[in-house]
């Protein structure tokens, strides 16, 4: 294990460590919620969540109802959660703050951070794309407002190219999988499982990734009403996230299993997936609002965002603030 390895370790650590205090408050806000059950309408991606808290053992005895809904991305996440038909929902930075800057009802609330590796641009296997530099006039798929087309950009920033030297194809990750092994398209970006799955399933090839480009950083999301109607719920859903999340990291084979049983997923593409993306929770710190802030500007930049955002108004740093002394 090397040093950056070890300190982000311990760093988990000592989160896990601050968790297990937050915990004590779990039967308060469950007597507070008791008298009047609250149910939560929860988007997830993947059952990523869902399976998360079930294996962990986290599901049980919740003291509130949970209603879960699946989607593919995190698009139609932000779109329920905007029209006010989800309380919570878990997407990528971006697509969070793209939503959040047409003036929607929304805040991050927590979440977490994963490789940056596993934001990738595939190509099929018989390509003659080899390289971020072969990308130039090629058409690339990516999820608008989101991962994909910021990878996108800025993987032709670092090539040296303009973003415009590419075509950019706005297509959600079934759409593009399908276009990408039809050859209606050159290229995909796109993350994990998808990534895992393309690799490992179809062949495909990664060319480029998001090392050095991307906080690549997934927030909990949760609207302005359930943040003040359903605070305790809400609370205690966070808490038990982050709990589920540093158990996880101990556990892959048996998340990847239940993960596969629930989604039909192949769990080995699971267990690929999640073992590259070495997913951890964040604290919503000073540091964290910095860093999305940086990609927010260079988003801004390159067209993808509207206008320029103020980052620490789109997040509620309460509900991780009791584990801030864990970074």
């Amino acid at each position: 294990m090397n040093k950056l390895e070890s300190t982000t370790r311990s760093r988990i650590r000592k989160f896990g460590a601050t968790l297990v205090g937050a915990a004590l408050g779990l039967a308060i806000t469950a007597s507070a919620m008791a008298a009047d059950t609250v149910t939560l309408r929860v988007g997830d991606q993947k059952g990523g969540n869902r399976s998360l808290l079930e294996i962990a053992g986290l599901a049980k005895d919740l003291p509130y109802k949970i209603e879960w809904s699946e989607f593919p991305a995190a698009a139609p996440i932000l779109e329920a959660l905007n029209a006010g038909a989800l309380d919570v929902g878990y997407t990528g930075d971006l697509s969070f703050l793209t939503v959040y800057a047409t003036g929607a009802p929304i805040k991050a609330i927590g979440g977490t951070r994963s490789d940056a590796r596993t934001q990738a641009i595939l190509v099929r296997q018989d390509s003659p794309i080899k390289t971020a530099a072969d990308l130039k006039g090629k058409r690339l798929a990516g999820t608008r407002g989101g991962w994909g087309q910021f990878l996108i950009d800025a993987t032709l920033e670092k090539a040296g190219y303009k973003v415009d030297d590419a075509t950019f194809a706005p297509l959600g990750p079934v759409d593009a999988k399908i276009a990408l092994v039809a050859g209606s398209i050159d290229g995909w970006a796109v993350w994990e499982p998808y990534v895992s799955y393309a690799t490992l399933k179809d062949k495909a090839r990664v060319v480029a990734n998001g090392e050095g480009l991307t906080p690549t950083i997934t927030f909990i999301v949760a609207s302005d009403s359930a943040i003040a109607t359903k605070r305790a719920a809400v609370q205690d859903l966070v808490q038990r996230l982050n709990k589920a999340r540093l158990w996880s990291l101990d556990h892959l084979p048996e998340y990847a299993k239940n993960t596969s049983e629930l989604t039909k997923l192949p769990e080995d593409v699971l267990l690929s997936a999640y073992t590259a993306q070495k997913t951890s929770p964040i604290v919503i710190d000073a540091d964290i609002v910095k860093e999305v802030q940086a990609a927010s500007d260079r988003a801004t930049r390159y067209g993808i965002l509207s206008k320029t955002l103020d980052v620490s108004k789109a997040v509620d740093r309460s509900f991780t603030a009791a584990a801030a002394g864990s970074n």
